[in-house]
């Protein structure tokens, strides 16, 4: 049996839909036991309105919550029992296997830093989001835990993209792109330029820099990029998305004839909705740490916190932590912590 450990006050709808969302999962998937964290009264009346198949949720409790818009490393300073500072506890005990939380993003990366600590030969940890494309799942590492990583670090991006990549989609050699303003080598701050070094010498299936175009064609298996830049990018996305959406609804509304067009399409643009849709993929691992993390979308909804919630069992079935910590040892030359080069 896998525990997972979930912030039962984080996030903008919590605890009502995080409650639902662990119901789901503890109802879904017979091998996790979910360990809500937060105050017991309100989970307990969240709970009772729902029916658990089982004995496989339980409560601990936190009393103080830590709020989205608080300064994460004073909030945990303060609040000492907060929920995610809770859930964080659990993990490193171990009387957990990992932590799921919608909560504050930044409180979530700074405890797990803090009190986790990180993998032997990781300078930084990075958050990796899961994205559709044209061919398949793409891994996009940071998303925002390191807004301005050194080049060695964006290169230990790539190798712990790789490993999860191989770990969890089962891509044989997992292709890599440097996010930048160009394609040529010569492009983009001196940071991506030693970066673009490291990462063609090292012996990564590195194919050079992409563009913001590329982020959803599939071009790569893996991009790499800053927590500022990848958090931009994943916004305008979201965005760009919910605005399609919005606009070929519009339009298909404004006569009979493309109402019935509409109907006729209804079953493709419901496909690629839900390929585009983040609450399939739930959550996104905060790579580095030394214990299993998952953050979701502060706005998540029960279904995106079910998934999280089996994203987080996933890695943990496939032991991820030890895979990297053995592609890091392996290509990271001990003697300075740089790159090993190809032979």
């Amino acid at each position: 049996m896998i525990r997972i450990a979930v912030d039962g006050m984080g996030g903008h709808y919590a605890p009502q839909v995080v409650v639902e969302g662990a119901v789901q999962a503890a109802n879904d998937f017979a091998h996790l036991e979910i360990v809500l964290v937060g105050q017991t009264d309100a989970l307990k009346r969240e709970l009772n309105r729902h029916k658990v198949l089982g004995g496989k949720i339980v409560i601990e409790h936190a009393p103080e919550v830590i709020e989205m818009g608080e300064s994460p490393v004073s909030a945990l300073k303060k609040k000492k029992s907060s929920s995610i500072g809770v859930c964080i506890d659990l993990l490193k005990q171990s009387k957990v296997d990992a932590v799921m939380t919608a909560g504050n993003t930044g409180a979530a990366v700074a405890a797990s830093t803090i009190h986790l600590g990180l993998l032997k030969g990781i300078k930084r940890p990075g958050i990796a989001i899961s994205t559709p494309t044209l061919h398949g799942i793409s891994i996009a590492i940071d998303v925002g835990a390191n807004l301005n990583p050194s080049a060695e670090e964006l290169c230990q991006y790539a190798i712990m993209a790789d490993v999860y990549a191989r770990s969890i989609y089962k891509k044989k050699r997992p292709s890599v792109g440097l996010l930048n303003i160009g394609e040529e080598e010569c492009k983009g701050t001196e940071v991506l330029k030693e970066a673009y070094k490291l990462l063609r010498e090292s012996s990564l299936n590195f194919i050079g820099n992409i563009e913001g175009r590329d982020f959803f064609t599939g071009k790569v298996d893996c991009i790499i990029c800053d927590g500022f830049v990848g958090n931009v990018v994943l916004k305008m996305c979201e965005s760009v998305i919910e605005t399609a959406v919005a606009l070929i609804s519009r339009e298909l509304k404004k006569n009979p004839l493309s109402i019935l067009g509409a109907t006729l399409c209804k079953p493709a643009m419901d496909s690629i909705r839900k390929e585009t849709n983040y609450e399939e993929a739930g959550g996104a691992p905060l790579l580095g740490v030394n214990g299993i993390v998952i953050i979701s979308h502060g706005m998540s909804s029960a279904k995106a916190i079910r998934n999280a919630i089996r994203v987080a069992g996933e890695i943990v079935s496939q032991d991820l932590n030890t895979h990297i910590i053995d592609a890091i040892s392996t290509m990271i030359n001990p003697t300075n912590n740089s790159v090993r080069k190809n032979p």
